[in-house]
Order: C-alpha cells, then sequence, then structure tokens
C-alpha cells in the first residue's frame, strides 16, 4: 500500500498540547528573566550590567542549538529532550531565585551560584526549545505549519501573561522568600502541565509521503549548506537585528518603571504582563485578519512583519520621549502598544520561518530551526546585556537616569527600522539564476 503524500501528522489538538509545552518554557523563564532583574537592580541595588550578564550568559549558552537541532533531525526520541529540559530549566529557575539570600550576605558566593543556574537554564531552554519546535516543524502538514506556529506562540504569551499577573498579586509585599516560593510553584505547575501534554504526541504524529528520507550527513556539511542559502542567511540577519532590538528594553523595562515612576515589584511584573498581552493582541489579530486577506494579498506576511517592525520602533521612540514627562506619562498604554507592534511582526516573522524550515525538503528542519533560534539566542544576550550596561554608562557619564533611558530606547527604536529594511528583502529573488539550498519560495500568509 502505498503511503499518502502530506497525511495530516499533528491533529489540532496535539498542536495546542505542544503549545501547552511552550506556555510552559514562557512561564518559567518571565520570572528569572524579568522579575529577578529587577529584584536585583532596585531591592538589591547591584548594578544592571550585573543581571544583564547573567541573562546574557544564559542565552549565549544556547549557541549550541543547531547542533541540537542536527541531533534532532538525525532522529531518536524529542519528547524526552523536551522534558529533561523542562525539569533542568524549573530547578535552575529556583536556584536562581534563591541567589536573592545570598547576596544579602555574599557577593561572590552568590555570583558563582547565579552564573550556575543561569548556565543550566540556558541549557534547559535550547534542550527543550529546540527540540519542540524540531518536533512541531517535522511532524505537522505543510499547509498547517504557519497556523500551528501561530497557535504555539499565542499560548506561549499567554503563559506569560497568565504567569506575571499571577504572580504579581503573590509577591507583594515583596520579600525574597516570597520570590523563591512562587518561583519554585511556577516550575512545579508548568512542568507537570508541560510533561502530560507532550506525552505520546511523538508516537502518533507520522507524516508519510513519497519522498526518501534525506541521508545523514555530518553537522558542518548540513551547516554550511543552510547558510549557503541567501534566503536562510539573510531570515538569519533579520532575526537577530529584530531581536537584538527587542531585547534591548527587556531588561531596562521594570527597573525603569521602578527607577521613574515608582512602581513596586508586584505593578512592574504586572506591567511586563500587560506588554505580553498586547502582544497576544497582535498575533491574534495578524492570524485573523492574514486568514481573510490570504488569497488576495498574499504578501501579507511580509507585510506584517515590515509594519509590526516600524511600529514597535514609533512604540519605543515615545518610550524615549517619555522619560522626561514620568510619572505622567501614559506608560502603560504605552508599553501595550509597545507589545502590540512586537506581537504583529513577531506572528509574521514565526510563520516566515516554519515556510521556510519546511520548505526545502529533505528532514533538515531542526537545523534551520537551530541556525535561527541561535541568532535569536545570541541577540537575545547581547541585546539584555548591552542594554543595562548602557544604561549603566550613560547614568555614569549623564547623571541624568530619564536621559539614559531616553538614549538607550532611541537606540533600539533605530535598529527595529532596521529590521524592517531587511525584512523588505526577505522573500525576494532578484538573481534568477539557481540558488543553493531552499530554493525559490512563496512565502504563504499564517493560516
Amino acid at each position: 500500500m502505498m503511503p499518502h503524500r502530506d497525511a495530516p501528522g499533528l491533529s489540532w489538538l496535539s498542536i495546542i498540547r505542544l503549545g501547552l509545552v511552550q506556555a510552559a518554557l514562557g512561564s518559567i523563564v518571565v520570572l528569572t528573566t524579568s522579575t529577578l532583574n529587577r529584584v536585583m537592580v532596585v531591592e538589591l541595588g547591584l548594578a544592571a550590567m550585573i543581571p544583564g550578564a547573567l541573562v546574557g550568559l544564559h542565552y549565549g549558552v544556547q549557541i549550541s542549538r543547531p547542533l541540537w537541532g542536527h541531533g534532532a533531525d538525525g532522529g531518536g526520541s524529542r519528547t524526552r529532550w523536551i522534558v529533561a529540559g523542562l525539569i533542568m530549566l524549573a530547578l535552575a529557575g529556583t536556584g536562581a531565585a534563591a541567589t536573592t539570600l545570598l547576596f544579602e550576605t555574599n557577593f561572590t558566593l552568590a555570583m558563582a551560584a547565579a552564573t550556575l543556574c543561569f548556565t543550566l537554564i540556558g541549557f534547559g531552554i535550547g534542550a527543550s526549545g529546540t527540540s519542540l519546535l524540531a518536533l512541531l516543524a517535522s511532524r505537522t502538514a505543510p499547509t498547517r505549519r504557519p497556523a500551528a506556529a501561530t497557535i504555539v506562540w499565542m499560548m506561549m504569551i499567554a503563559g506569560i501573561v497568565a504567569t506575571a499577573i499571577i504572580s504579581g498579586q503573590f509577591l507583594d509585599p515583596y520579600s525574597h522568600e516570597r520570590l523563591i516560593t512562587v518561583t519554585a510553584w511556577a516550575g512545579v505547575i508548568s512542568c507537570s502541565i508541560a510533561i502530560l501534554a507532550v506525552l505520546g504526541i511523538e508516537r502518533q504524529a507520522v507524516i508519510e509521503d513519497d519522498t526518501p528520507p534525506a541521508p545523514k550527513i555530518p553537522f558542518r556539511q548540513s551547516f554550511a549548506e543552510t547558510w549557503a542559502d541567501p534566503q536562510a542567511r539573510l531570515f538569519t540577519i533579520f532575526v537577530f537585528v529584530a531581536m537584538l532590538a527587542y531585547s534591548t528594553q527587556d531588561l531596562i523595562l521594570e527597573p525603569f518603571a521602578g527607577l521613574l515612576y515608582g512602581m513596586t515589584p508586584g505593578e512592574s511584573t504586572q506591567l511586563g504582563g500587560m506588554q505580553h498581552g498586547g502582544v497576544f493582541i497582535g498575533m491574534a489579530l495578524v492570524g485573523i485578519v492574514g486568514t481573510l486577506m490570504a488569497r488576495r494579498k498574499p504578501e501579507i506576511l511580509k507585510l506584517f512583519t515590515v509594519s509590526g517592525c516600524i511600529g514597535s520602533g514609533v512604540a519605543l521612540a515615545f518610550l524615549a520621549f517619555s522619560s522626561s514627562l514620568a510619572p505622567v506619562w501614559p506608560l502603560k498604554a504605552n508599553v501595550f502598544a509597545l507589545g502590540f507592534a512586537n506581537g504583529v511582526f513577531a506572528v509574521a516573522a514565526i510563520g516566515t520561518m516554519m515556510t521556510l524550515a519546511g520548505g526545502g525538503g529533505g528532514s533538515r528542519e531542526g537545523i534551520r530551526m537551530g541556525l535561527w533560534g541561535a541568532a535569536q539566542a545570541v541577540a537575545f544576550g547581547l541585546g539584555g546585556f548591552l542594554g543595562t550596561v548602557s544604561i549603566d554608562i550613560t547614568r555614569a557619564i549623564t547623571g541624568d537616569i530619564p536621559l539614559s533611558f531616553a538614549i538607550v530606547f532611541g537606540v533600539e527604536a533605530a535598529l527595529f527600522i532596521a529590521a524592517a529594511i531587511i525584512a523588505l528583502r526577505v522573500g525576494a529573488r532578484p538573481d534568477p539564476s539557481p540558488q543553493p539550498g531552499l530554493g525559490p519560495l512563496a512565502l504563504q500568509p499564517a493560516e
């Protein structure tokens, strides 16, 4: 019996279950990269570059994502790596929260413990996240890939929003012990839900077609072939620039709210939840409008990517302007608008990513997702560190806290405009001669 080409693969229910895993990842990470960062700067009085360097470290170790993706392409159980990564992430996140107690008594010991915890956080995210994306790309039918990416990322944002809002209620009145308890419970609950959600999916969802499996090749050759494709390379650059712009504000937004607007840790955590709420709504809007306009406007993905980057740049420019007007500026509305624009460009970029990952055939989804995941991780680590260092440097030079934030937010706005310009070239083939790698692609809107 001949296999059916383009068999269903992952059902919509299975895609939603994988979305729960992505939501769990976001739920655990948000407390360590946002709330803990604010506590170190405001409550502990540490230099902003310290949490910036720690968060940068956890992104830096994820540069090995292409290697994990290549391993996923070679077969084996992705589920066990997803589960192992989640457990490691939850334990390391709780350990990172516990270092707040050490910082009160022994700075050197606290830094050593925090360095170890954030390294393990990076390994956990890399092992779990890369395997999850490879499973999603390889077991989802091509016609469902853009919609699947949208669903999974929206659920991740929903998990971040829910955790930020709920945990914010339990963090006030703040104490280090409360932070440790909230982080531990978030890890236990998130891991339990994710493990139950992912079990059995890998065995059940298999796409059968007439295409012979790709020969197993060494990692170096696989990476070189992927990087040789002009569109894969250009999209990697876009991901790096866009994520660099996004991540630069990630670690300074809550300190900004605390220092200039007098917000408590619980209030600034909820502000972060409001930003992610804007991201969620922006993603939902793009998914709905993209579906309705798919046939009449096939270039809708590029339009949303470019407009989302421009909108993010404008929102950041307003945030820079607001530094001189705090605390009377409508900060919550500004942050929500920033999140909305981030969501618009993010979901369009994710749809493009899924199309590019599955567009070349040959079971190379893992190496491509790993490449773009590494670009994102490096950009996030570098952006977070540069953002915090820039605040420290500009504060030291100018002695003006509002001006220092205005300068950094202004630079981020410029980076988003640069990302929009790069996005205009994604999908274009100015040279009609054959290109190695993925070949010509027609980017389709999110389903």
